[in-house]
């Protein structure tokens, strides 16, 4: 050990050919100087001793630990980047949104960047009341009605990025990369820049203020790619679970999200702490966010929100109300579409599904099949809603729920969610549809000018359909009679040649990506090729194996 210290010391200190051949070397004022023998074992002991002091008495004095949360934010300004972690209502830094709300009338005009925007006047819907919000880089606008409102009538910029990009795009600045190229978004309005920041006043009508940004694409290996380029933030808010005075944090369960990207990118990251721990409480195995990347600390205190609670049911309970003849035949056709959907999964497959119609799924199984299931906001093992006595405020899916954790679950932040999506490590995704084409094009985020979604993980999941299987559940037709399979979607696409199989209530359909063309395999019971003519906007193939869609 003492022949390690003195070659490392050595190697610090005096050029190793001036100790080998007893030569003089400089000192740090630039003049000649020899060290001795003596000397060198002297400084030896010295820098020995040095290294032998007991861990506590080397760690740094200074905390990050403030005291009060308005002098805290109080470096905020009017036209900020602020980066705001959460996703929905979990994790969500409300006690830092709180008290900047309080400063409504000197701090304007920020643009904020976050997976969506609050819900109602919770979370970042605080700042959209106050009037503080400029512009928002987000990628789903869900249910706010007041967000979506405001962006329709041209009273706040909104630039829509798909989920993944986003936190890619968070990443690359963070990590010191002014762009990068990712598959999510060719072939769409993401790629041609078609989706309007910002509406003049009035809406769509008085035409547009603010143009999307186009991109730039390169192919490799025959796959085109979108150019993204890194975003910057000035500061971020960030919540956390436990974090130690010198700003090491640990995240729990999926209220990371964003959030360790976000800290590591900004020019000021404050987090508010559920947990304040004096130095050394947390194990190193356990830190998800280095405090290097941590400036303030303050103590949480806004009480943590559900934005959609679920629990399971009680499979013994009797639904006194019966329900009306429609919404009972509406239930059991998604249940038969759901059904259909679940055949095609294999036992141990890795598997993701969109909200609505594809959360069915699981409940369908065949015997004997079980799937590790995906949500894009950070697990792998997701379970069944919980009993009302276990619900989680931090387990949650992507359509914000509260759901469970299986045994060998595992939960990790978003941007190791999407390394996964993208990546093909996902064996099938299932997502629901506005519109399909014959040649697998898909759409099911936005219809301009009057509804915005959010382009969500959507993107993402159709990126790399080679790898990643695409199935689309959904009605045959829209609520008007009008046809979702068509020739070519209208509606601005989510992907590109990205879909693998249609299930609709009344047949199975196989898409050829690279030929461009849709074979019908399957009819429901009781339907009739004539009826699924008459009712798909596109021609189509008919199997020589016709099968009846059990």
């Amino acid at each position: 050990m003492l022949q390690c210290a003195r070659r490392a010391y050595a190697s610090r200190v005096v050029p190793s050919r001036a100790l080998q051949r007893s030569r003089p070397a400089r000192n740090a004022g630039g003049t000649l100087s020899k060290i001795t023998v003596v000397q060198l074992a002297d400084q030896l002991g010295h820098a020995a001793r040095a290294y032998s002091i007991a861990a506590p008495e080397a760690v740094p004095k200074k905390k990050k630990v403030w005291d009060s949360v308005d002098e805290a934010i109080a470096d905020v300004k009017s036209g900020d980047i602020l980066l705001s972690g959460g996703f929905g209502l979990c994790g969500t830094p409300d006690t830092l949104i709180e008290a900047l709300a309080e400063r409504k009338d000197e701090v304007k005009d920020l643009t904020v960047v976050s997976n969506n925007v609050g819900s109602g006047e919770l979370g970042l819907g605080k700042l959209l009341y106050t009037g503080q919000i400029g512009k928002v880089m987000a990628s789903y606008i869900g249910g706010n009605k007041h967000f979506e409102s405001l962006y329709l009538n041209g009273q706040i910029s909104l630039e829509l990025i798909p989920q993944g990009t986003l936190v890619g795009r968070l990443h690359a600045h963070a990590a010191g990369f002014p762009a990068f190229f990712t598959p999510t978004g060719a072939s769409t309005a993401v790629e041609e820049g078609s989706i309007p920041i910002r509406l003049k006043e009035g809406g769509i009508k008085a035409g547009v203020a603010i143009p999307g940004n186009k991109k730039e694409t390169r192919e490799f290996n025959g796959r085109k790619f979108v150019l993204e380029p890194a975003i910057a933030g000035d500061v971020a808010f960030i919540r956390a679970w436990k974090v130690d005075e010198v700003g090491n944090c640990v995240f729990r369960y999926t209220a990371n999200n964003f959030s360790s990207t976000m800290a590591r990118n900004a020019r000021l990251t404050i987090v508010e702490a559920e947990n304040i721990v004096p130095v050394g409480t947390l194990s190193p195995n356990a830190i998800h966010l280095p405090g290097i990347y941590v400036d303030r600390i303050v103590k949480a205190t806004a009480p943590k929100q559900i934005e959609i609670l679920t629990v399971a049911t009680d499979a013994s309970a009797k639904d006194e109300k019966p329900l009306d003849p429609a919404k009972k035949a509406a239930i059991e056709q998604r249940h038969r579409i759901a059904r259909r959907a679940a055949k095609e999964l294999k036992d141990g497959f890795h598997v993701n599904l969109g909200i609505g119609m594809p959360t069915l799924v699981p409940e369908f199984l065949p015997p004997g099949v079980k799937v590790w299931l995906q949500s894009e906001n950070g697990i792998l093992g997701m379970g069944p809603y919980p009993p009302k006595d276990k619900v989680d405020a931090d387990i949650i899916n992507a359509g914000k729920e509260t759901v469970t954790l299986l045994p060998g679950s595992a939960v990790f932040d978003s941007y190791e969610s999407f390394a996964m999506i993208r990546g093909g490590h996902i064996d099938v995704a299932i997502l629901g549809a506005m519109q399909v084409s014959q040649a697998g094009d898909i759409a099911n985020f936005m219809i301009p000018g009057k509804l915005v979604k959010g382009i969500g993980g959507a993107m993402d999941l159709v990126s790399n359909p080679d790898k990643t299987k695409v199935i689309v559940v959904m009605e045959h037709c829209a609520k008007d009679g009008s046809p979702k399979i068509l020739k070519q979607c209208e509606l601005p696409l989510t992907g590109a040649r990205a879909v693998s199989q249609i299930i609709t209530e009344l047949a199975v359909f196989d898409v050829d990506r690279h030929a461009g063309e849709l074979t019908l395999t399957e009819l429901a019971e009781g339907v009739t090729l004539e009826e699924v003519k008459a009712k798909t906007g596109c021609d189509f193939k008919v199997s020589s194996q016709l099968g009846k869609m059990q």
